[in-house]
């Protein structure tokens, strides 16, 4: 294999070989342009956010800053937003599912390098993949680590640092992340906390 097959499989790597150091530098550029671009320009950020990513479903924005390292390593379903400040490092595989919602300074770390100051030294790192489910809220300033899964219907509070999987349903958070408890029929009725919709047409 060469050095891109063995990031892409989750293999130790050299991030320069191999044509890598060439990709990224031709992401960073159209990432630099995206990051540039009028907020007006709404066309144009469609259509640059389309082709900096693998695979981008209907409703896909991205707000300015955004930072990636490869973006067609990047798949995201249907109803996707990320807010100010999202960077996902996709020297691995990253799956966005349908109706997922990001606040600002959202992180994604699929990269890692390892523990042992030699063996770090030696230039080799990793990436691991990281997939989320549908319908998820990720709060503010939450960091994702390599080789997670999020499930469906999660939110993860705002500063959580999620280092293993999340069930469906339910709320995390925390540094580690832990479930604190399921989502319910019974949060249908609340927009924040103990406050109650006002209107219908939320159902």
């Amino acid at each position: 294999m060469n050095q891109k097959e063995r990031m892409l499989a989750g293999l130790p790597y050299k991030a320069w070989l191999d044509g890598l150091l060439e990709e990224r530098t031709a992401s960073r550029l159209k990432v630099h342009q995206f990051n540039q671009l009028s907020p007006d320009e709404h066309e144009k950020r469609a259509g640059l956010i389309r082709d900096i990513l693998g695979q981008a479903g209907e409703n896909t924005h991205i707000e300015a800053p955004f930072r990636c390292d490869y973006g067609t390593n990047i798949t995201v379903g249907n109803n996707f937003y990320a807010n100010f400040n999202c960077t996902i490092l996709d020297v691995g595989r990253v799956v966005i599912g349908d109706n997922v919602m990001f606040a600002p300074n959202v992180s994604l770390y699929t990269a890692g390098h390892p523990v042992h100051p030699e063996s770090r030294n030696s230039g080799y790192e990793y990436g691991i993949a990281i997939t989320i489910g549908n319908n998820v809220w990720i709060g503010g300033n939450v960091v994702v680590n390599p080789g997670v899964t999020i499930g469906n219907n999660v939110v993860i509070g705002a500063g959580s640092v999620v280092t293993k999987d999340i069930p469906d349903n339910v709320i995390a958070v925390g540094s580690p992340c832990r479930v604190i408890r399921e989502i319910t029929e019974e949060d249908r009725k609340y927009y924040y906390k103990d406050r109650e919709f006002d209107v219908e047409d939320y159902k």
